[in-house]
């Protein structure tokens, strides 16, 4: 089973709340992508402090497109979450970034930028983590946005990582919507990240149908 991940760009804890709402019945999960106006150009919400306690039935999951991760990991970890999602190309201390995410009892995943290649990959003892199941793929060129276009040089690194680490689950963030979601699947991915094809719609669920329906037809 495919699974479709709400991704929500916060401007403020408002926002997460209202758009929360509308996927509630829909989805299982919902990923919060914060960044920090250094890793990428975007700033936007990032107090994990606030969402302690929150009263939703989703999981929530950061996404930390922020530099230095580790300076901020024990507050994400204490913000409730219960995957938070790195960025491989954000920190020079990843293993120590692991560990205490690990330590946690939280799961893990690795997130690589579209221009990044897999084999960084290796330089991870990824089996020293079995919190660790999901690699993120990145499939825009510019993060932090909604909006932006899917890039097809993404299909290639799913495969890829596909057929290298069969234990692990491949997940796909960026310009995903109905077409590109069949593109992504049939590459390999396991887990698509969409952002604006459900957030800016008129209707979010009737978004998210439509993406499942067209999954489920081809």
């Amino acid at each position: 089973m495919i699974e479709i991940i709400p991704a929500i760009i916060p401007k403020d804890l408002e926002e997460i709340k209202e758009k929360l709402k509308l996927v509630e019945p829909y989805a299982d999960w919902v990923q919060l992508d914060i960044s920090d106006g250094k890793f990428t150009t975007m700033k936007t919400w990032d107090d994990p402090e606030e969402i302690k306690g929150l009263a939703t039935r989703l999981n929530l999951e950061a996404h930390l497109m922020i530099s230095e991760p580790e300076r901020k990991i024990d507050q994400w970890i204490a913000s409730g979450v219960k995957r938070i999602l790195i960025h491989f190309e954000s920190t020079k201390n990843l293993p120590a970034v692991l560990d205490k995410i690990k330590n946690a009892g939280i799961e893990a995943a690795i997130v690589l930028n579209l221009q990044t290649p897999t084999d960084v990959l290796e330089k991870i003892e990824i089996s020293k983590y079995p919190n660790l199941k999901i690699v993120q793929l990145m499939s825009i060129a510019e993060i932090g946005y909604y909006g932006q276009p899917f890039d097809g040089n993404v299909l290639s690194k799913i495969s890829f990582l596909k057929s290298k680490y069969p234990g692990l689950r491949i997940a796909v963030d960026g310009g995903i919507n109905k077409e590109t979601a069949k593109k992504a699947v049939r590459a390999g991915a396991d887990i698509l990240a969409v952002g604006s094809a459900i957030f800016s719609a008129e209707s979010p669920e009737k978004s998210i149908f439509e993406i499942k329906e067209t999954l489920n037809n081809f």
